[in-house]
């Protein structure tokens, strides 16, 4: 089974491995239902979708499964609109769509511009709106995500405005060789602690941008050999500090699952950088955000 431990100050204690339900934004309902039975076997019980996830698909494919296991899992969804009156659209039409009267964990989606951090976080804002909600029961908690090498120092500025509850950014063993993202990580991460926050991690499978034909669903490239997924699995796990949101790829979760399931130490560096050599491995980032960035970014 999947370790669990607390998440953040909520109270509530998730798997480490959190199901990255952008996976389900391309795929039929009989294989999103296939993939939950995997995940149940698994004992994974925290999942995270989106609102811009398949354009709303991927919500779609998780309403039959609430039927099942509302009560028993956490839920967290997000929202990658900006305004007060968008983002309560936006996110009623997500209840809409999984069916459901509220959620645990509703997140401002991808917020490291800064020109749509002061719309969001300003007077008359998402986060308005997301507190209000909170107030009325549709949600429990409020977080926030981002992409790219910025990420770290502005969800550090973010909660200076807010108490969010939760975090979501990138982390492997790549991104942290550049001396100035790791120092912020770190430093995020320190806050994190002290505070009560959650921190969970993404693309800790990401081997490259797609150099050619894309045969998986994720707008980068993936690694795909289970003692790879093993390494770059075990190396995110090995911070305690920090939960593992799985790549957006139906086919490639077993592997993922199987990996964390074992409990392996972490990889020494002289491991990771010979998979980066031999992987031909390369950053996914080229600025504040993920190549082709838009409303709707996907693991």
């Amino acid at each position: 089974m999947i370790p669990t431990m607390p998440f953040g100050k909520t109270g509530r204690d998730s798997t480490r491995i959190i199901f990255g339900a952008a996976a389900l934004g391309s795929v039929s309902q009989d294989d999103a239902d296939k993939t939950l039975e995997v995940l149940l076997d698994y004992g994974i019980d925290h999942f995270d979708v989106a609102a811009g996830y398949g354009k709303g698909e991927a919500e779609k494919r998780m309403a039959p499964w609430m039927k099942r296991c509302r009560n028993d899992i956490f839920l967290a969804t997000k929202t990658g609109r900006w305004t007060y009156d968008e983002a309560k659209q936006q996110f009623h039409e997500s209840l809409e769509r999984m069916r459901v009267d509220r959620v645990d964990l509703i997140q401002l989606h991808g917020l490291v511009i800064p020109d749509q951090w002061e719309i969001a976080l300003g007077s008359g804002g998402a986060l308005e709106y997301l507190i209000e909600a909170k107030e009325e029961g549709l949600t429990r908690f409020i977080g926030v995500t981002g992409h790219g090498f910025t990420v770290a120092d502005m969800h550090m500025k973010s909660l200076e405005r807010y108490p969010f509850d939760s975090v979501l950014l990138p982390y492997n063993y790549l991104m942290m060789k550049d001396e100035a993202y790791a120092a912020s990580f770190k430093k995020l991460v320190g806050m994190c602690r002290e505070r009560g926050v959650a921190v969970q991690t993404i693309k800790s499978l990401a081997r490259r941008p797609w150099n050619g034909e894309k045969t998986r669903t994720t707008w980068y490239e993936l690694l795909e050999n289970q003692a790879d997924i093993e390494r770059a699995v075990s190396w995110a796990l090995s911070n305690p500090d920090v939960f593992v949101i799985t790549s957006g790829d139906i086919h490639v979760l077993p592997k993922v699952l199987a990996a964390a399931s074992k409990g392996l130490l972490r990889p020494s560096d002289d491991e990771m950088d010979g998979m980066i050599a031999e992987q031909d491995m390369e950053l996914i980032f080229d600025g504040p955000t993920r190549i082709g960035f838009g409303d709707a970014p996907a693991r």
